[in-house]
């Protein structure tokens, strides 16, 4: 869950590694490194954010290097932690994303054989792999190399004696853009759009050699030819636009995000594979599971079609008897645990569909198909426009099996949410930043969404959160209701309404704040709650929509008024690309 960046040309490296690390920065920020071919390897690392530090970075010589944005997996963030590292004669200096399984048996061995290291890192041990293996050819070295290594690595590799960067791919993303006569590396198309719009996406086991003249790939030791696929999204898609956060800017763009996701898919787009399975089991992680509970429960009250949902980082371990259809969710198409399952998935014979936002990602190289989302780059840690453009894509399909009665409803959807985004929700941002645990509740598919809302809150305000079903509230968690235990609760005219304004009343019953999230014109509940946010009087899926979007702001603004980091909130990382 680190980024990496490496550059070969014409120009200064140092200034552009720079500037593509800090696009990287949502995938780890805890420290950053940079290496270049100068007078010999020049390195400079640092803990903390680049913008601090980037002044002492950007002096680096040479045109020829390779950089690192770090979030910690083993050892603590600091000084020699950071990468790049090297080998013992400083000759060699290596960046890694993803982790090596096997690296503390492979360090004892080294550590017997005389090798000195300097970190705590699993990703030291490659270097002084290629050490042993160095005699004047890199890509040799590194060839030699990788079949020892257990576990998950995009690997950016220099010596000071060749003129070249030679790129290794195992389970992490690793994308190579190609230039006039300048070639770059990194972890995903962020860091490259401003170059080149032309890209090359690695497999796994390929091994990238770099020079200033061309690139070769191999697969074991045959040369192979990878497709060069041109990328659609703009440079000005990564910037935040006059918006105070990347967040703020993607919560905005969620209408034309939802809008371009639907529009991508009909009945001639939607893959063969997925017309109208018999049953459906979803697999995802974090929020994208929580848009997979919404597919769930609207896939069955609509379609009647059976479908279970499954946590990916469980099924590895206790993988449930599946058969039908099976649909991994993924923002990035990184997620190692949804990468898995998928793969566990095919090896039951199951057909496989991959709903993710991101073109030649992992997933989508390993999927039966792929329905690509239509968010365009997102930033931010906290998920937002991505999320919404996957509960786009499940709609559609939705849609699409019900026979297309709700096309017209979800193609004029987006401007519910446009006018959802010009809410005043100073009202309750003041209750709930006064707040150490917020409850959320719902019942249905607003269930799900409550979840989502209290991830969001956690995620960038730091208040303890949980969402509930609303029954549920009762059996437990009543004992911590008091007046300062805000309870944000979405109550809809739907066949649970009854049931929702007894449980509200419940709640006001043990002192609660109660901010309850319902329809215009609703005075039975503007009665109960003490803050009433009201929605549109729209089509169920809509309702769905702008309860999410009001609890995104929620969110949002609660975060901002605490002060917090809101596009990089602490510990956190973007593409969890490791178990």
């Amino acid at each position: 869950m680190c980024g990496i960046v490496g550059y070969i040309g014409r120009r200064a490296a140092a200034p552009i590694i720079i500037k593509g690390l800090e696009k990287l920065e949502y995938r780890g920020y805890d420290s950053f490194g940079v290496a270049t071919l100068g007078r010999g390897i020049e390195i400079f690392k640092h803990q903390g954010r680049i913008a601090k530090n980037a002044h002492s970075a950007v002096r680096l010589n040479g045109t020829i290097g390779i950089g690192h944005t770090r979030w910690a997996t083993h050892g603590v963030p600091n000084n020699a932690n950071a990468h790049p590292h090297t080998d013992c004669k400083n000759r060699i200096a290596i960046v890694h994303n993803g982790i090596i399984e096997n690296y503390a048996k492979l360090k004892r061995e080294l550590s017997a054989r005389g090798h000195r290291f300097l970190s705590e890192t699993d990703t030291e041990v490659v270097a002084h792999l290629i050490e042993e293996k160095y005699t004047g050819n890199l890509f040799s070295a590194v060839q030699e190399t990788v079949p020892q290594l257990q576990g998950s690595f995009a690997l950016l590799v220099i010596s000071a004696e060749e003129q070249r960067i030679i790129a290794a791919r195992n389970a992490s993303p690793l994308v190579i853009g190609i230039g006039d006569r300048e070639f770059f590396a990194a972890s995903d198309m962020t860091p490259i759009l401003e170059y080149t719009e032309r890209a090359i996406f690695l497999e796994d086991g390929d091994i990238a050699d770099l020079t200033c003249e061309a690139v070769e790939i191999f697969h074991g030791t045959k040369t192979v030819t990878r497709p060069v696929e041109l990328i659609d999204w703009s440079v000005e898609d990564t910037k935040k636009g006059g918006f105070s956060h990347y967040m703020l800017k993607e919560i905005y763009e969620q209408p034309q995000a939802f809008y371009n996701s639907l529009r991508a898919l009909d009945p001639e787009t939607l893959p063969a594979i997925a017309a109208k399975p018999s049953s459906v089991t979803i697999v995802a992680c974090g929020s994208s599971y929580h848009a997979g509970l919404i597919f769930k429960y609207l896939l069955e009250e609509t379609c009647g079609i059976p479908a279970r949902l499954e946590f990916a980082s469980e099924f590895k371990y206790f993988p449930p008897p599946v058969s039908g259809l099976v649909i991994c969710i993924t923002q990035s198409g990184e997620t190692a645990d949804t990468l898995t399952a998928l793969k566990q998935a095919k090896a039951r014979n199951c057909p496989t569909l991959a709903i993710t936002n991101v073109l030649g990602s992992s997933i989508s190289r390993v999927a039966d198909a792929t329905i690509f989302m239509r968010a365009g780059p997102e930033i931010s840690v906290a998920a937002t426009k991505s999320f919404i453009a996957q509960l786009a894509v499940s709609m559609q399909i939705i849609n699409i099996f019900a026979g297309e009665h709700d096309t017209k409803m979800l193609l004029h959807a987006h401007r519910a949410i446009e006018e959802i985004l010009l809410k005043d929700l100073s009202d309750a941002v003041s209750v709930c930043k006064k707040a150490q645990s917020i409850f959320y509740v719902g019942r249905g598919p607003f269930y799900p969404v409550c979840l989502e809302g209290a991830l969001k809150m956690k995620e960038i305000s730091y208040i303890h959160a949980e969402g509930y079903a609303a029954g549920e509230l009762k059996h437990g968690p009543f004992a911590l209701l008091s007046k300062d235990t805000p309870v944000i609760a979405i109550c809809m005219p739907d066949s649970t309404y009854e049931v929702m304004i007894s449980n509200i009343k419940e709640i006001k019953a043990r002192s609660a704040p109660v901010i309850a999230l319902g329809m215009e014109g609703d005075s039975d509940l503007a009665d109960v709650a003490d803050i009433f946010i009201t929605l549109p009087d729209t089509h169920r899926f809509v309702q769905i929509l702008t309860s999410l979007v009001v609890l995104q702001l929620l969110a949002y603004h609660t975060a901002v008024v605490l002060d917090r980091d809101v596009d990089k909130p602490r510990n956190l990382a973007k593409s969890v690309t490791v178990e």
